[in-house]
């Protein structure tokens, strides 16, 4: 994988994906919540990571799970964003 849409935008993929298998339970308790790291794209790339957990709605609701990621903060608005819900068990 060498183009830098796609390199970003399959980092982005799997980071939500594993940002989904958080519990809502467990979430709920810190939301607004978010981090940021570094590390490297699947094809070498250093890239920043950030992942942000916010109220969709209104606080109780399902929870907005964003992740953005770019090649550096002068790169922020370049970088591959993905975003999903985690959602209250039953619903």
């Amino acid at each position: 994988m060498s183009d830098l849409k796609d390199d970003l935008a399959a980092m982005a993929a799997d980071e939500l994906e594993r940002a989904l298998t958080l519990k809502w339970r467990e979430l709920a308790a810190v939301v607004p919540w978010g981090d940021a790291y570094d590390g490297f794209s699947p094809a070498g790339r250093q890239v920043t990571v950030e992942r942000s957990y916010l109220w969709s709605e209104a606080p109780g609701g399902d929870i907005l799970c964003e992740v953005v990621v770019y090649g550096g903060q002068s790169r922020w608005d370049e970088g591959a964003r993905a975003g999903g819900v985690i959602r209250p068990a039953g619903r």
